[in-house]
């Protein structure tokens, strides 16, 4: 017998492994028989108690240490299996308290605990299988390798035979080829409850239970018809009474000395304690064990064996729910009655589906999935979707609380050989979250161009440091126009993107990406500084011009504390005078978030530079709070002056609109405030907009943004309009 492996040195983690290792120790020993003495049990338990606890701990984590502990208990003759159950049990109650010192409830170590049991067990079986294996060969080498020998060897040959036949822990059936039973031992009749007797006058196809997998029989089939000397499966059989019993089955071809089947030897061993042990360990490994649903790693097996068999006409749909401000009941309520209301959510999904046998799965945290297998189109999946609403739209009474539950689903319904689980997954989160984003209580369907949006978009956003830190983005600057002399004022920086891949992208496209994401202020900043820079290059060369720079301010940027002092530090390192900046800010930006006006609209008014009110018409429309601001222009909203036609195709319109500009010029003025009209696209309106005494236009009429050579080009040729 093997040394006993000394624990000197193994780290044995908190003091209570040693106890561990004792308590194991006795119960293996008073279960059971143990070749090894108490001191040499406890010792080799503590080295096992110590690579448990390592292997839990370990990052990352692998179940493989605790299978070869197993397979070590059968190596030292630890055999009893009620030894077995106490240890699995322990593993389950006791060891994460007296040996890791954790938290049994912990998700993580439950997982892990869970996973070293299932391995153990899994390394012990297939020890103690090959074990028997081995004896199996050992049995059938001592019965059949004397037939050539001498009659007295044969004799003494069939003597140990019958010993080891009779007197073996597992059960031994010899049958002919024709299947009928020749003999067994008493284990394999004890096995099934029939006596000796009745089994031998049975056909081994009899014994069959009607739910093996499929192609037992053809593998039989192929043992007995000599195309295969051996086979080894786990299989059920009917006992007498009617129960089930799991073996494990390796049967043996034995032929004629011509090489033609002569009979086979059978040898089972009842597994049924393992097998169950391995079902409820399997069941906790595939369900949620709060609400007892199939959990994400048995949804996934079964969407992905759905599409890997699926045939050419199949559908499968997938509806993704997920409620509707469920971290608000858990922060308020607390967990626990939110884990009530999951529980009571989850079977209220898994009744409203059951009469069509839809696969209903806890995907973690509040959300839900519902497989819809073999649908005939996307109604079907549409209808299980508003069926599920409906379910969770009823009130849940959780304790003494009346809860009004909603919830979100994103629906994904397509051929299913023609995707991924992954890819249908992913689709059906992106779904998912369009319908929250459209409101509570609702369902959305996916659709693969609104996706190709979404994900382009999504690479802008990500790509947007990047191209800042490289330098692709460059400026277009459109000129304003006096509407009186004709000559260029002033010119709008308009930021733009020269995407590698892309080409030149318009602000339209990221702007709002920007502000999403706050890279805003960066972005914002270096239009800034180098619009001024450009501006400064003009005021040097062309002095009597003074050309103003006008440039816009995001709401993110405008709510800046730091806004004046970064505007003071560009026209210190730009060199550019400050009345020749004029910063353009939105309604809502001069007002604030707070709907107040912002504190260092007067502290820029102090640096020097003009402010102006850009698309004036579409926010606040209050002409009160500029009285109170040092505003110095405003610019008109584009909408109005595009109701200045030429066409005459709505006459009441246009005069509408000519009127409204009209107002707001005189209001302006009356403020002593500039007017600047955008969007101007024709003569026609350009002269109206005169007519109404409207100070600059600006717009395609004018000249489309253009880069900074071309408006230098127009300067050094006079800024003559005709240039447009």
């Amino acid at each position: 017998m093997a040394a006993v492996p000394d624990p000197t040195g193994v780290d044995a983690g908190r003091a209570d492994a040693q106890g561990y290792a004792a308590d194991w120790a006795r119960a293996v020993r008073r279960l059971g028989f143990v070749p090894l003495s108490a001191a040499e049990t406890e010792r080799l338990l503590l080295v096992h108690t110590v690579r448990l606890a390592q292997a839990v701990r370990a990052e990352p984590f692998s179940a493989r240490p605790a299978e070869e502990v197993g397979r070590a208990l059968v190596e030292a003759h630890l055999t009893e299996p009620r030894a077995l159950e106490w240890s699995l049990r322990a593993l389950g109650e006791d060891f994460p308290r007296r040996v890791l010192g954790a938290d049994e409830g912990r998700a993580d170590l439950t997982d892990r605990i869970a996973a070293v049991q299932g391995a153990l067990a899994a390394g012990f079986a297939r020890a103690l299988r090959d074990r028997t294996f081995t004896q199996q060969e050992r049995i059938a080498r001592s019965a059949w390798q004397a037939r050539d020998q001498v009659e007295q060897a044969l004799r003494d040959s069939e003597a140990r035979f019958r010993a080891v036949f009779t007197g073996a822990a597992i059960g031994i059936g010899i049958a002919g080829v024709d299947g009928r039973i020749i003999d067994v031992n008493q284990a394999f009749a004890d096995m099934l409850g029939y006596s000796i007797e009745e089994l031998c006058e049975t056909n081994v196809s009899t014994l069959f239970h009607a739910d093996d997998a499929a192609g037992m029989w053809e593998l039989y089939q192929a043992l007995i018809e000599g195309k295969q000397d051996s086979a080894r499966v786990e299989k059920r059989y009917h006992r007498k009474d009617g129960s089930v019993v799991w073996t494990d089955l390796a049967v043996s071809l034995i032929r004629h000395d011509d090489g033609r089947p002569r009979f086979t030897v059978a040898m089972i061993e009842d597994i049924t304690e393992r097998y169950e042990l391995q079902q409820r360990l399997r069941f906790q490994a595939l369900h949620d064990p709060l609400t007892g649903l199939p959990n994400r790693t048995l949804f996934f097996e079964t969407l992905g064996r759905i599409l890997d068999t699926a045939g050419p006409g199949r559908r499968v749909g997938v509806c993704f729910l997920d409620l509707d401000g469920f971290k608000a009941i858990n922060d308020s309520l607390g967990h626990d009655l939110g884990d009530r209301l999951l529980v009571m959510i989850g079977r209220r999904l898994a009744e409203c589906v059951a009469d069509h046998g839809h696969l209903v799965a806890r995907m973690g945290g509040d959300e839900f999935v519902i497989l819809v297998d073999g649908g005939d189109d996307l109604d079907e999946s549409v209808a299980v979707a508003e069926a599920a609403l409906a379910a969770v739209a009823v009130p849940v009474h959780v304790g003494d609380q009346q809860l009004a539950v909603s919830a979100s689903v994103g629906i994904v319904e397509c051929p299913a050989a023609a995707t991924s689980a992954s890819e249908l997954m992913k689709a059906a989160d992106t779904t998912l979250y369009w319908a929250k984003a459209a409101g509570r209580g609702r369902w959305a369907v996916y659709d693969p161009e609104r996706s190709a949006r979404d994900i382009a978009r999504s690479a802008l956003v990500a790509g947007l440091p990047a191209a800042l830190d490289r330098g692709e983005f460059v400026l277009h600057y459109q000129p304003i126009v006096s509407l009186l002399e004709g000559s260029i004022l002033a010119v709008e920086a308009l930021v733009r993107w020269e995407h590698p891949e892309l080409g030149l992208i318009g602000p339209d496209r990221f702007i709002g990406l920007a502000e999403e994401t706050g890279l805003i202020v960066r972005l914002g900043e270096w239009v800034l500084r180098r619009a001024c820079r450009d501006a400064e290059r003009w005021w040097r060369e062309f002095p009597d011009a003074r050309l103003v720079v006008s440039v816009n301010l995001a709401a993110r940027q405008a709510d800046d504390p730091a806004i004046v002092e970064t505007v003071a530090d560009v026209l210190a390192t730009s060199g550019l005078p400050a009345e020749l900046l004029q910063l353009e800010l939105t309604e809502s930006a001069v007002m604030g978030s707070a709907g107040e006006p912002l504190r260092s609209l007067h502290r820029l008014a102090a640096l020097g530079v003009r402010l102006a009110v850009d698309d004036f018409g579409t926010g606040y429309s209050n002409l009160a709070y500029l009285r109170r601001l040092p505003i110095h222009c405003l610019k008109l909203a584009g909408p109005f002056v595009e109701g200045i036609r030429a066409d005459g195709t709505d006459a009441v319109a246009d005069h509408r609109d000519e009127r409204i500009v009209d107002a707001l010029v005189r209001l302006a003025h009356a403020l002593e405030l500039w007017v600047t009209a955008e969007a101007v696209e024709t003569q026609v309106q350009a002269e109206r907009l005169r007519a109404l005494r409207c100070d600059t236009g600006q717009g395609r009429y004018f000249g489309a943004p253009a880069p900074a050579e071309q408006i230098t080009d127009r300067l050094r040729g006079g800024g003559a309009t005709r240039w447009a």
